[in-house]
């Protein structure tokens, strides 16, 4: 594809050591010598942003999320100032930006921020001088002046963001696989890579378990109609792109499945029937900053029903805080939780028009002798939460049995 403007982004894994960082600078500069314009979005260095949670976590075992945020960001500054000193020992002209900087403005949400709007000016006024602007991804700033975090995977949103604000040829994500597969190859491995899928299609994948890109960012390419190219940072291989529906002609019926193993199981038990109580708890989860996933209503018994719902890990201990709060306000009998739970997810646009995938699908999983215990389905997905032991198998057979 000829290209005047592209942004490209480094995961972690591809800025993880000096060695690593001087071939992400190699790469550039092949880039600049076909692009006129190339702008370079970087993650914190290998488990660095894991390593400062951590330092955080023997200090208190719960961080102010403001304070969280200020460490956080620090990780992103370290790879791009040290990318920018690799690329001008190259010869090649470059300079480093924050998030702030940049004018990546976000809400006030600490360490989950959402883009609100992206300057770029000064991101403009460089590359007009020649040189490669290397911006450090996963961060911003609020319109109290505040740094602000995006959430886990969050410098693939920076990298989309950019792309939009500047009219980008497409976005570039160089991660530690080559695309976009058909299943995590190390779960089952028969999968193959995707040349091309809707951005309708890694929307749903993203946001149930695949790991190659963070769903916001997906989600804004769709908006902003911003081309994605998935590839590796450590060959030449070609990758996966990523575009809107209307630009792909084949489309398979089922695309992928995808796993998430990542999430927790909240039941409240013995909720009053009756208007307001679901909405005062969700609210109250809402008010904490919690996403919630699937949500399943068992049908009223004796004027009294369960509400069992999905979230992270990560949120299960600010969920138990103010879901037990709740429980008597709202006269519910009690709350259970179970985090070995497995989401497994069948996702292909093809559904839309070819009835029975759902059946396969519950027949495959019991013909493997495994049990559901929440069915969530959108137009182009099905998605049911499986016991924790089961969920390979679940990826491994479905795989199979759809030919994928």
């Amino acid at each position: 594809m000829e290209a005047t403007l592209v942004v490209q982004k480094y995961g972690g894994t591809s800025v993880a050591d000096v060695a690593k960082i001087k071939n992400v600078a190699k790469r550039v500069l092949e880039a600049k010598k076909k692009i006129d314009h190339v702008v370079v979005v970087v993650s914190a260095l290998g488990d660095t942003t894991d390593q400062l949670a951590g330092l955080a976590c023997q200090i208190t075992k719960s961080p102010p999320e403001r304070e969280m945020d200020m460490l956080l960001s620090t990780g992103e500054q370290v790879s791009m100032a040290l990318l920018a000193m690799a690329l001008k020992e190259m010869g090649q002209e470059a300079v480093s930006m924050t998030g702030q900087q940049v004018e990546i403005l976000t809400d006030t949400g600490h360490t989950r921020a959402k883009i609100r709007h992206v300057g770029a000016r000064r991101v403009i006024q460089e590359l007009r001088k020649g040189k490669v602007v290397v911006v450090a991804g996963f961060q911003g700033v609020s319109s109290e002046g505040e740094i602000t975090t995006l959430g886990r995977g969050g410098s693939d949103t920076t990298a989309v963001a950019l792309a939009a604000a500047l009219h980008a040829d497409y976005c570039e994500i160089c991660t530690d696989v080559e695309g976009v597969f058909t299943a995590d190859p190390r779960i089952a491995p028969d999968a193959h890579k995707i040349d091309r899928i809707s951005f309708e299609e890694m929307l749903e994948m993203a946001a149930t378990g695949a790991k190659v890109l963070q769903s916001r960012s997906v989600e804004y390419a769709r908006n902003y109609n911003v081309p994605l190219y998935v590839r590796s940072s450590f060959n030449e291989a070609p990758g996966t792109w990523v575009k809107s529906e209307g630009e792909i002609m084949e489309r398979p019926i089922i695309s992928a499945v995808t796993h998430d193993f990542s999430e927790a199981k909240v039941t409240v038990i013995g909720v009053p029937d009756k208007p307001g109580a679901a909405a005062d708890l969700f609210g109250s989860l809402a008010d904490a900053n919690v996403n919630i996933d699937m949500i399943i209503q068992n049908v009223s018994d004796h004027a009294r029903t369960d509400i069992s719902f999905t979230v992270s890990k990560e949120d299960l201990q600010k969920v138990k805080e103010v879901s037990e709060k709740l429980v008597g306000s709202i006269g519910a009998d009690g709350i259970s939780y179970d985090d070995k739970i497995a989401r497994i997810t069948l996702v292909g646009a093809g559904m839309r028009t070819h009835p029975g995938i759902a059946a396969g699908m519950f027949k495959t999983l019991a013909d493997n002798k495994i049990n559901i215990e929440m069915i969530s389905t959108s137009p182009i997905k099905i998605s049911c939460v499986v016991g924790m032991e089961d969920g390979e198998t679940a990826v491994r057979e479905l795989h199979k049995y759809f030919n994928l």
